[in-house]
């Protein structure tokens, strides 16, 4: 006879068994994040395919929606065609009777460059003896003899716009511009104009940054970088009117004290890296998506019990954002805000407190107890939003760049690269077309007929 099998093999084989299907699980998981991470070509990738999306297109009925139209092209029309009825109908070849005319428009991109010659006239003081000579408003250089030849300010501010907000190599700004505009460009002339565009635009980066260090809220965040193939940092400040960039060698938080100063008394928003907290007069908000981000994940792992801190995380932060939400226009005295403050922190502080056996639980909740005052800044001031979106938005398009052509080669490079990425992203936000506003700086820097146009008010 078979010996009975004893109640402690059976929980012993019981729990084997769970341990490999857990560790069958696990490593499908890391396999999948590891081929993902190796996925460059979709950076901002949002999941997998949903198992019954919708059908792509219009939809009938009701739900069609109206029709949008191109306007008409703003401007006079350049070129006038006719387009005249064949000989014959197509489809019998009997003979066609003309019943009217309608009209059709075309904007076309011009083909061939607008080549300017400026006549330069040279003359001398006729007291100090000093050389001078003319300036008209459409030069952007007082050069002459070898270099005579040059690119024009619109020219110049695309070549800005394709490699810096466009995310185009160097070399494929020069392909650009030789397949579609017909005007040779070599890859050190676009990295030369990027780096001379920077130059004339600081004067507006100063303005940005004190546009910045007068804001009332400001959402900051960081990502990697390369300059000349060494590891550094891009720094975005989102603030009340204009957005700011610097590329510096470190993450901390030391490029943000440099552009607003230590003692800047706003509301922040980041995402709980602890380089923020030497701004001891500002509010913090830090950011509640990271937290309930790293909460999933957590819960995700996590069997039986363990199960429960996770959940509750969760729970706690999504009705703070709920309540928030939903108060709307209603109006809240301070003292009432105040009190549903407290009642979160006092809740958020009940779990941290209490000891984990689960490592990952203990690290996050430190992190929670130790910015304890910095999670629910927006239940007191709905004004407030309860993650730093605004700055991760205004981060996107340099990861894609990065992603594409890898960084900066050399420091001035850089530079330039905060300034013009600093300049457009303001643009967008003020409405005015930045290769406008470029080619006007151009065209004004050293040229005392001409005055540089201010991206932002004067304080």
């Amino acid at each position: 006879m078979d010996e009975p099998e004893c109640p402690g093999c059976r929980d012993a084989q019981k729990r084997l068994a769970e341990l490999e299907a857990r560790v069958a699980e696990l490593t499908r998981k890391l396999e999948e994040a590891t081929r993902a991470g190796k996925r460059q070509a979709a950076p901002f990738r949002k999941g997998p395919p949903k198992p019954d999306p919708k059908k792509p297109g219009r939809k009938p009925g009701d739900a069609h929606g109206a029709h949008g139209h191109r306007p008409l092209p703003p401007g006079s029309v350049a070129e006038r065609h006719h387009a005249a009825l064949p000989e014959a109908c197509p489809h019998c070849r009997g003979p066609l009777i003309e019943t009217g005319t309608a009209e059709q428009f075309q904007a076309e991109i011009p083909r061939q460059p607008l080549i300017r010659q400026f006549t330069v006239h040279i003359g001398h003081c006729g007291e100090c003896g000093r050389r001078a000579q003319g300036r008209h408003p459409l030069q952007t250089s007082d050069a002459l003899g070898a270099a005579a030849s040059q690119i024009g300010p619109d020219a110049q501010a695309a070549v800005a716009l394709l490699h810096t907000r466009a995310g185009l190599s160097h070399g494929k700004v020069a392909a650009v511009f030789d397949a579609v505009f017909g005007i040779t460009l070599t890859r050190g002339a676009s990295a030369q104009i990027n780096g001379r565009a920077g130059t004339r635009l600081e004067p507006q980066y100063r303005r940005i940054l004190a546009s910045v260090r007068a804001s009332k809220q400001l959402s900051v965040d960081e990502t990697g970088w390369r300059v000349g193939g060494h590891n550094a940092w891009l720094h975005v400040w989102v603030g009340d009117e204009a957005t700011g960039y610097a590329i510096d060698s470190q993450r901390s938080a030391d490029a943000l004290e440099r552009a607003i100063g230590i003692d800047w008394s706003g509301i922040l928003s980041h995402d709980g890296y602890g380089t923020y907290d030497r701004f001891g007069h500002a509010i913090h908000q830090s950011c509640l998506a990271h937290v309930l981000r790293r909460s999933r994940e957590l819960l995700a792992e996590a069997t039986r019990g363990a199960v429960a801190f996770p959940r509750q995380l969760i729970a706690l932060f999504t009705e703070a954002i709920h309540r928030r939400n939903q108060l709307g226009a209603r109006v809240e005295s301070d003292a009432q805000q105040e009190r549903q403050r407290s009642r979160f922190d006092d809740r958020l502080l009940a779990l941290v407190r209490r000891p984990r056996v689960v490592p990952a639980y203990t690290t996050l909740a430190k992190h929670l107890r130790r910015h304890l005052e910095q999670w629910f800044t927006f239940v007191f001031d709905p004004s407030v939003e309860p993650t730093n979106w605004k700055a991760e938005q205004a981060i996107r398009p340099a990861v894609v760049n990065r992603k594409v052509w890898g960084g900066n080669r050399t420091r001035v490079g850089a530079d330039a690269q905060g300034i013009l990425m600093s300049v457009f992203e303001t643009c967008r936000r003020r409405a005015r077309s930045a290769l406008e506003f470029v080619s006007d700086n151009l065209r004004a820097w050293g040229n005392p007929l001409l005055r540089a146009p201010m991206l932002l008010p004067t304080r």
